[in-house]
């Protein structure tokens, strides 16, 4: 996978690769993991249990969601994936947190942002997150350790970055305005994520640049 080892040795080593394997097969992610991969990403619960089943002779594999998390997902998620990026609610952290005590699970967190409003995201504007961030706080089942966003699409380089330097301010803001420690950001996919990892990402989640090109996921390409 000459392109996976191009990608990693792009990268500081501040930063992690998450590669974003929605409909990618299992023999491409095994190739994966040959060439070092070791963190992979899905978005949809269903086809994540059935590539889990199949890989579960890579026992270092860590598993992460980025897509769009229903209430009636979460259980299958928490017993299944170790982060979660797209945290977008209170009443979702707070379902998250509750059901997190009874299982006896504390996954990380990311609380997905929106810097700039966006009708296709979904997630916490930066005055909504400021206003909510006592209650999360209260959420101590929870590790939430960082920040994710994506950028609107369509914008050019220069307001992609200031979305991603917002991001990073804003997670630096409250790590000290309050008692969340924010010191992830889930920032950059396949088109943009060089300007991510300037700004400040500490995960990239990346999928085209890796595997070809297949339908786009949510939360990563």
């Amino acid at each position: 996978m000459d392109r996976i080892l191009a990608v990693q040795t792009s990268l500081p080593t501040t930063v992690r690769l998450v590669a974003v394997t929605k409909t990618v097969p299992t023999t491409l992610m095994r190739a994966a993991y040959q060439a070092g991969v070791r963190h992979f990403a899905e978005s949809r619960v269903q086809e994540a249990l059935a590539k889990q089943a199949e890989l579960r002779d890579l026992r270092d594999i860590t598993w992460h969601f980025i897509g769009h998390l229903q209430s009636n997902k979460a259980l299958r998620v928490l017993e299944s994936f170790s982060w979660i990026h797209s945290l977008d609610t209170l009443k979702l952290a707070e379902y998250l947190n509750a059901l997190g005590s009874k299982l006896g699970k504390r996954p990380q967190v990311c609380l997905q942002v929106k810097i700039l409003p966006d009708d296709h995201k979904f997630g916490w504007s930066p005055d909504q997150l400021w206003r909510e961030v006592g209650a999360l706080e209260q959420c101590t089942n929870l590790d939430l350790c960082g920040l994710m966003t994506i950028p609107p699409q369509g914008l050019p380089d220069a307001d992609i970055a200031a979305v991603f330097a917002v991001t990073r301010e804003l997670a630096a803001a409250i790590s000290q305005g309050s008692r969340l420690s924010l010191h992830d950001l889930s920032m950059g996919m396949s088109g943009d994520y060089q300007l991510a990892v300037a700004a400040g990402a500490t995960m990239v989640r990346l999928g085209t640049i890796l595997f070809g090109d297949r339908p786009v996921g949510e939360l990563g390409s």
